[in-house]
């Protein structure tokens, strides 16, 4: 049938002599395969696992203590706000406490100086009132002795005549 003219041989069935070959090696490569380079695979995939899954719980265990550091940061940030904040009003209401001081001490400070001030005023009129009236009632007594003729300081010193015509003016002037 398929049998070849020259050799007795079929070129569609293989010889079974490379069939036993081809099995044999075959055997001993699936073998040497399973024997030795799946298990050492079968390792080294487990090792990816192992590590890519250690990984994962190593960055998510990051993510958790970075998430609680930046919460107590935000609770330190918050509360450095609020103590500045109450520096802050400290501070104004110091300065409001400074500045009621000043005014008061500047007040009482101008209150002293112009009651010195009035002081020295009434002081200064009185010595004026009084040679003022000293003057007047010398140029009067000058000027009457001049009218009448005769000496009349003596008697004007004596009665005060002067000075009763001095605060009757005065009193005149008040009126």
């Amino acid at each position: 049938m398929f049998l070849a003219a020259e050799g007795g041989h079929s070129p569609i069935l293989p010889i079974w002599q490379e069939i036993v070959v081809g099995s044999i090696s075959f055997a001993l490569l699936c073998f040497v395969l399973l024997k030795f380079v799946l298990p050492r695979m079968e390792e080294m995939y487990q090792a990816r696992v192992e590590a890519i899954e250690g990984g994962l719980k190593r960055a998510e265990a990051a993510q958790a203590e970075a998430n609680q550091v930046l919460e107590q940061y935000r609770a330190q940030l918050a509360e450095v706000r609020t103590e500045a904040a109450k520096i802050r009003d400290d501070a104004r209401a110091d300065a409001e406490g400074i500045r009621a001081d000043v005014l008061a001490k500047a007040r009482e400070e101008s209150d002293r100086i112009i009651a010195a001030g009035k002081e020295a005023l009434a002081v200064e009129r009185a010595t004026i009132s009084r040679e003022l009236r000293a003057e007047v009632g010398t140029i009067a007594i000058d000027l009457a002795s001049k009218i009448v003729g005769e000496s009349l300081a003596d008697e004007a010193r004596r009665k005060g005549t002067v000075d009763r015509f001095l605060s009757d003016l005065e009193s005149a002037g008040a009126r």
